[in-house]
């Protein structure tokens, strides 16, 4: 079995990806066949979601008060249930195997609904779970031992001093739980909080049959996880590039699932399913690679891979080989995700349209100040921001509009009670800027409960991670030979050897994106940015370009030196891509599940900056523009 690469298909990036994968490359079997399908449902979003429901479901069944945090729904990801059913009897047929991280908060109910679903069907297909990753139990062991003060590791904060109160953690587990429940025979394999690129790593890891001490194997799986985790992000999805997508055989409408084959020596090739949609290039794999790392380490529970020497080669249509990862032994500890009721937020729109809009903004802001001055001493948050600008001379009205938004935090739901938010706000109206009109939407001005999210770090030694299959439970050690890192990566404010940018020529005022690709994510309270282009000239002008301090300006005002904890921000370079990374500290506020920001999800910050003008050399662009 293991003479050739194992064929691993990323089916799903998110619990809001599309469903049809799964079956797809279930059915494909005879003409494109893979072993094993992997899927990653879990965001800091949801998790925080899930972790309520759960703790609501564990209160409401000892007779406790509902609270208004309890979210419908159950507390794992429903979405896998609508994927995989119409899969089942393809994935029996050709005995395909299932690993999938959609067990959130509740992975043994998750199981249950899998078996049901199976034995309704009459197949045979062993379902396995994984537990281990719920450790709140764990931590308050630890804080009343004194053994560990779990500082926040964007912050630096410890955890007593978090005003918040914990009902619930995920701890981020390895793969090797996946590879055990697939050597004893599980075909389907669900999960909690297995980080994203685990149940590649497992399932590279059972196929190969590999051992822990095979560490250059398993980063290089570990990277391959990371490029196909989040789908078609590696297909065309979130690219940069994108415009070139319409003018493919394909086009861009159905963008393609990928594949990652990783042969027995580690070595890995990413393609994606036949005839599909979508493309897989150097750029494409480049664009997901910088998604989400933070630095030239990248740590999962299993291995440390190296990225700094990382280059890809087209190989073939579609077809990227992956070269340059290297290996350290995976850090002790294991990321941990804490989940607190934070309180409730609200927010309403204004639109803007035609001229002096910055003059509207201003006015309108300084009238709800004042209106909702009587209740704001209760908020925690209250913030102003334009969305979007209005087009000069547009030839259409929704053109000439921006957007004026009003957003506010409360820790209680009564202080930001419609009387309290809503009312003033769009009472404001007719004393308005000329043209005042309100979104008639008024549901995002009634309050809705937030939640606070907080990461740290526990010993992988204090998780009991756990294998449940045939009425049998298996532990999963932590590993044996791990490596401490120092709390910051590596960071090089400025490129080694300085060149003077003036040897590149001429230079025309355009935004950087004119030449350069980039990609960014969010990582709790932390963004990731990286920057690359395509010839090696443009990387030597692109290296010395992006210094520290020139990030800090193109920023602009979202480089707030006023902010609490205070943003910072760490570079460091990957020559083979021609890539240049940033890590911004603190950017996202408090992270998706809370911040006030629209770009949540930090994936944004990278248009954004792209859009920022810099002196472009005139002879890059007789190549053409991305």
């Amino acid at each position: 079995m293991a003479s050739r690469p194992i064929r691993i298909a990323g089916a799903s990036g998110s619990v809001s990806d599309r469903r049809h994968a799964i079956a797809s490359f279930a059915k494909a079997y005879p003409s494109d066949p893979v072993d094993v399908i992997i899927c990653d449902f879990m965001s800091e979003v949801n998790m925080t979601v899930a972790a309520a429901r759960k703790t609501e479901q564990q209160a409401a069944a000892n007779d406790a008060e509902p609270n208004p945090f309890m979210g419908a729904g159950p507390a794992f990801e429903a979405s896998f249930l609508e994927a995989l059913e119409p899969a089942l009897e393809d994935l029996a047929k050709h005995k395909i195997k299932v690993a999938a991280n959609a067990g959130n908060a509740d992975t043994e109910a998750l199981y249950k609904h899998v078996c049901d679903m199976v034995k309704k069907k009459g197949l045979d297909i062993p379902v396995a779970w994984i537990s281990g990753d719920a450790v709140l139990p764990a931590i308050n062991t630890a804080l009343k031992e004194g053994t560990s003060k779990f500082k926040n590791v964007y912050t630096g904060d410890i955890l007593s001093s978090w005003e918040f109160e914990p009902i619930y953690a995920h701890a981020y587990l390895g793969g090797l739980g996946i590879a055990d429940a697939f050597s004893q025979g599980a075909q389907i394999v669900v999960c909690g909080r297995v980080a994203d690129a685990s149940p590649v790593i497992g399932s590279a890891y059972w196929y190969h049959k590999w051992e822990r001490s095979q560490l250059k194997e398993l980063a290089n799986a570990f990277v391959a996880g990371h490029l196909i985790e989040c789908s078609t992000y590696v297909t065309g999805g979130n690219f940069s590039g994108f415009k070139a997508l319409e003018h493919t055989k394909a086009g861009w409408t159905d963008l393609g699932f990928p594949i990652a084959e990783i042969s027995k020596n580690g070595a890995i090739v990413i393609t994606k399913q036949k005839s599909t949609g979508g493309v897989v290039t150097i750029h494409t794999c480049s664009s997901q690679l910088l998604y989400e790392i933070q630095g030239p380490w990248y740590y999962n529970s299993d291995v440390t891979a190296v990225l700094d020497q990382i280059w890809f080669e087209q190989v073939g249509p579609d077809r990227v080989a992956v070269h340059g990862v290297q290996a350290l032994p995976p850090p002790p500890t294991t990321k941990v995700g804490l989940t607190a009721r934070g309180g409730f937020q609200a927010e309403a729109f204004y639109f803007l349209t035609g001229l002096d809009v910055a003059e509207k903004a201003r006015m309108t802001e300084d009238q709800m100040r004042a209106a909702l001055k009587p209740f704001s001493d209760k908020f925690t948050t209250l913030s102003f921001g334009v969305l979007g600008s209005a087009a000069p001379n547009a030839d259409n009205q929704n053109a000439a509009t921006a957007v004026f938004r009003v957003f506010a935090q409360a820790r209680k739901s009564d202080d930001i009670a419609p009387n309290k938010f809503l009312r003033p706000v769009i009472d404001n109206i007719m004393q308005g800027y000329p043209g005042s009109t309100f979104h008639l939407d008024f549901r995002l001005g009634i309050p809705k409960p937030y939640y606070e999210y907080y990461v740290t770090l526990l010993d992988q030694s204090k998780v009991a991670h756990t294998v449940h299959f045939n009425g049998k439970d298996t532990v999963v050690p932590p590993p044996t030979v791990t490596k401490t890192f120092a709390e910051r990566q590596p960071s090089q404010p400025t490129a080694n050897s300085q060149v003077d940018l003036s040897k590149f020529g001429p230079t025309e005022r355009l935004p950087i994106g004119t030449i350069v690709n980039a990609r960014s994510g969010d990582k709790g309270a932390d963004c990731n940015c990286g920057f690359w282009v395509r010839n090696q000239d443009e990387y030597e002008w692109l290296k010395n370009l992006l210094s520290v301090e020139t990030i800090k300006e193109l920023l602009g005002k979202e480089y707030d030196t006023s902010r609490v904890p205070k943003i910072e921000v760490d570079r460091f370079e990957l020559p083979n891509l021609r890539a240049v990374h940033f890590l911004f500290r603190n950017l996202l506020d408090r992270g998706a599940p809370s911040t006030a920001t629209v770009d949540f999800l930090g994936k944004n910050t990278a248009e954004y900056l792209r859009n920022r003008h810099v002196d472009v050399p005139v002879k890059f662009l007789s190549r053409g523009k991305l």
